[in-house]
């Protein structure tokens, strides 16, 4: 298991995240693209998860930079990871942080009569240094988790969107198979201040519905996937002023390396297929994306 500099604590591999299929992959780290012509940030990242040929931290940060994405937000989903991206964050400059439960580690906790405990630790971690400026990654995902198991992902999701409130701190929802319950929780709890669609997965309709409550929609690598063209629709109507960039990362690794292992020194790939689909101007596409994300975040860092 490898360590990340700085002593913000052990990663874990890919593996130890997910559910594989068995299926041998390509694990070569892709090489660097041309760099963009303005700064962007990589709104969402899992830096803590190695995959591959895997960069620790500084190095990662320094690839991205070196493309023009210098600035990254960590995303910590359980309680480990969680206290990695508030250590990460604190060490680099490069570095905010989000942290919850993602919805599939709620049922878990759930079952083992830990979920109270653990959303304590999470409301400490988001208090714990102002470079936490977001409560996520949270919501809902049927994919991954069945029935029995979805009354607590709604309490989780429920309670986060509480927290975020409370501390105003921005939202961040992972939504896989859920739209409709996921925009019936919002509307029931009300939406903080600031709230992104994290990987946004729905089409044009499920988009505007989003942005009529006044979300930000975030596009990973998924959208320059060849059978991804009800996404590349939802960007399409996407406003300028609500458009944001991420990788996921080390997953949903953008054409033409999908497979292979993603860093955030590749998001030009996405945004350079985000300018095409909406005919934009790099350059002011970046602009953008940059701002947007200062809004969405709570300002520079």
């Amino acid at each position: 298991m490898s360590t990340a500099d700085g002593g913000a604590g052990p990663t874990r591999s890919r593996a130890a995240t997910e559910e594989t299929s068995g299926a041998r992959r390509d694990r070569q780290r892709p090489p660097a693209p041309e760099p963009l012509p303005h700064p962007v940030v990589d709104n969402h990242c899992h830096l803590d998860i190695a995959d591959g040929d895997w960069l620790d931290t500084a190095d990662a940060i320094a690839a991205a930079a070196a493309v023009g994405v210098p600035r990254i937000v960590q995303i910590g989903c359980d309680l480990p990871g969680a206290r990695w991206a508030v250590a990460a964050a604190a060490e680099h400059d490069a570095l905010v942080a989000g942290v919850a439960l993602h919805p599939n580690e709620a049922p878990r906790l759930a079952e083992a009569g830990r979920l109270d405990e653990a959303l304590a630790e999470i409301e400490q971690l988001a208090r714990a240094h102002d470079k936490v400026r977001a409560v996520g990654e949270t919501g809902l995902d049927t994919f991954r988790t069945g029935e029995d198991g979805r009354a607590a992902q709604e309490e989780s999701f429920r309670r986060h969107i509480d927290l975020a409130k409370r501390l105003d701190k921005t939202l961040v929802i992972h939504d896989r198979d859920a739209h409709d319950d996921v925009l019936r929780i919002v509307d029931s709890e009300g939406a903080p201040e600031r709230w992104v669609m994290h990987c946004f997965s729905g089409d044009e309709a499920f988009a505007r519905r989003c942005l009529d409550r006044g979300a930000f929609l975030s596009f990973a690598g998924t959208m320059t996937f060849k059978n991804a063209q009800p996404l590349r629709d939802a960007l399409a109507v996407t406003p300028r002023d609500r458009v944001l960039v991420e990788t996921d990362a080390p997953y949903l690794t953008p054409t033409p390396w999908r497979g292979r292992p993603n860093a955030s020194y590749l998001v030009p790939h996405t945004v350079r297929a985000m300018a095409e689909v909406l005919q934009a101007d790099l350059e002011e596409l970046c602009r953008a994306i940059d701002a947007n994300t200062e809004r969405a975040f709570g300002g520079p860092w």
